[in-house]
């Protein structure tokens, strides 16, 4: 194969917040996927499938990663995961499970991130089942939000991937996560955020992201939550949930004191809506004062949003 179509299968490494340094893999050709999402910053869908097919040999898959983690070693980055994380679908691929068999030798875990919508396919949960890390997405529990925000192929019925989602993680062993995009005035409210919260509960993941539409959709009516509505699915979540992040576009380690306490706050907040107390004792830690928080506050950089008597701070999206 040339090196051309190589680089087309595999790129990278590239950060990740999620898993740190990452060399994706696009085992599908754009844009094949089982979904048409609104949201979706690669545009419509040009070739919608629900059947699964072979759409590059195993082998090639093999040659353009083992190319890439090659060129990574000479030059010293460092790989945390191989990414199956392609321009649409990628358990569409019918040779998934044998991709991820013969990358094992290469001694670097393997993620995949799918839209969870062929999750009702035993061969498929089988395949998600020899990665070490899978995000499964789960937009909405109700058939007609689903149909309106993922827009999926006329084959798929919700109630099975549902199903479908729910017999995996009880099987799985590697790092379930799970991913939940919010749009404005479609599946933001408090009702709908509930029971996908209940859904996920019931799922157990390791860590549930929420995330908000930061670059062009693929459909101009599509408008992020404001920081009110994103703060509250939050919190629902949280209650139900041991672990819960935004991912809204923002890259960075809220955990490591950079010595800068603004710069601090906004990259915890991005992650982490952060409670008036907790901002507080990491002034206190950094003998910095309040007057810090007031200008963020004041530049627009940092919101305050109110959430059953608790006063919390957020990072500004926009």
């Amino acid at each position: 194969m040339e090196e051309q179509a190589r680089q087309m299968i595999a790129f990278g490494p590239v950060p990740s917040r999620r898993l740190g340094r990452s060399l994706g893999i696009n085992n599908i050709p754009p844009k094949v996927c089982t979904y048409s999402c609104a949201y979706c910053q690669l545009g419509r869908t040009r070739t919608m499938r629900a059947e699964r097919q072979e759409f590059y040999r195993p082998k090639e898959i093999l040659r353009a990663v083992e190319s890439k983690v090659e060129q990574a070693k000479e030059t010293g980055e460092a790989i945390d995961y191989l990414a199956f994380v392609p321009d649409g679908e990628p358990t569409l691929d019918i040779n998934l499970g044998r991709e991820i068999e013969l990358l094992r030798p290469l001694g670097v875990k393997i993620a995949v991130i799918t839209n969870s919508s062929l999750a009702w396919r035993e061969d498929v949960r089988e395949d998600l089942g020899r990665a070490d890390w899978v995000s499964l997405k789960v937009d909405s529990t109700q058939d007609g939000v689903w149909r309106t925000i993922d827009r999926p192929h006329g084959a798929l019925r919700l109630a099975s991937i549902l199903d479908g989602m729910l017999e995996f993680a009880k099987t799985y062993a590697g790092e379930l996560v799970t991913e939940t995009m919010l749009v404005r005035g479609v599946n933001d409210g408090a009702d709908h955020v509930t029971e996908v919260a209940d859904f996920l509960s019931r799922l157990g993941p390791a860590k549930a992201y929420l995330s908000i539409p930061t670059r062009p959709p693929a459909e101009q009516w599509v408008q992020a939550p404001d920081e009110d509505a994103i703060n509250l699915a939050y919190q629902i979540l949280s209650e139900r949930l041991a672990d819960v992040e935004h991912l809204i576009g923002y890259e960075g380690n809220a955990f490591a004191s950079t010595g800068d306490v603004e710069e601090d706050i906004l990259s915890i907040t991005a992650v982490h809506p952060m409670r008036e107390e907790a901002v507080a004792e990491l002034l206190t830690r950094t003998g910095a004062d309040w007057e810090a928080v007031r200008e963020l506050v004041d530049t627009g950089q940092l919101l305050e949003a109110e959430y059953e008597g608790r006063k919390f701070f957020v990072r500004r999206f926009r």
